[in-house]
């Protein structure tokens, strides 16, 4: 058993944050030239050959990562992950990587607002506040008057809902299932389904965006390795409430290299969002412990 590092799990998820949100100005980049459908099918196809190489290396090999108990599920996972993600880079051309993010960062309180549902776990009622809050922010951002209100808005708070229902079920296959198995399923099913719709939008790409993809693919890589790391080292109620740096680092990205700009009732709202997601997780610890 890896020993336990807070510290560097700490700083382990700032890296990976940091990774994701270079991961996602290049998927901006590349998909304001291409069909986001090819770009992601590439993406998963290095996200494929990554799982099985680490699904290789754990203790029971690839034929150990296969076996489960509810493969239909673990299949809609993997197919609802790809989905997601057509979404949410859709989101950072039409909408940018600030308030793409800004909105994304509501999902916390949608799988908070939805455990209750699909896990039957109790939520109180200083936790529905707390999400009532959240969606304060939410609104605070897209501002009804102006600014980022239309129809476009709802395009991340989409890949919001789709990614909080994935986590949700991947909470629940977890009851059966290992974190290596869950992971596989996830990259090969994933691969499949992105292939199924990308191969249909084949462009032809130039030699410099190829290698924009080729980076695409390592950050992907890279950061799924890095985020594993995290959760060997640190327990995720520690390290958790740093993600939210993936928000400021996207911002940053997309102030600098796309000539974004951070709107006020941005920053407002996706404050609350980030101070609500805190307190709710708090008040999830806290139940774990009492029980």
């Amino acid at each position: 058993m890896t020993e336990q590092n807070t510290k560097l799990g700490i700083w382990l998820m700032v890296l990976t944050t940091f990774v994701f949100a270079v991961q996602d100005g290049i998927s901006r980049h590349v998909s304001g030239e291409y069909n986001v459908y090819m770009v992601v099918m590439i993406r998963y196809w290095f996200f494929a050959a990554f799982v099985m190489a680490v699904a290789a290396r754990k203790a029971g090999g690839l034929r150990g990562a296969v076996k489960t108990t509810q493969p239909l599920l673990q299949i809609f996972r993997g197919v609802l992950l790809v989905a997601e993600i057509w979404v949410m880079i859709s989101a950072f051309v039409l909408l940018g990587l600030t308030e793409s993010h800004a909105v994304f960062t509501v999902y916390p309180l949608l799988i908070a607002a939805l455990s209750g549902p699909i896990l039957g776990e109790k939520v109180g009622w200083k936790r529905w506040s707390a999400i009532g809050i959240g969606f304060i922010g939410v609104i605070i951002i897209l501002q009804p008057s102006g600014g980022v209100f239309s129809p476009l808005a709802a395009v991340p708070l989409l890949a919001a809902l789709m990614f909080a229902l994935y986590g949700l079920l991947t909470r629940y296959v977890a009851r059966q299932d290992s974190a290596a198995t869950s992971f596989f399923w996830t990259g090969v099913s994933g691969a499949i389904t992105a292939t199924a719709v990308g191969v249909f939008f084949w462009e032809p790409m130039s030699g410099p965006d190829w290698g924009w993809m080729i980076v695409l693919c390592f950050t992907g890589a890279f950061g799924h390795f890095t985020l594993i790391k995290v959760y060997e080292v640190a327990e995720a109620s520690a390290v958790q409430p740093f993600a939210y740096l993936q928000l400021v680092f996207a911002a940053t990205i997309g102030m600098t290299m796309f000539d974004e700009t951070l709107r006020p009732n941005v920053v407002v709202g996706a404050t609350i969002i980030v101070a609500a997601g805190l307190f709710t997780l708090w008040r999830e610890q806290l139940a774990k412990k009492k029980a």
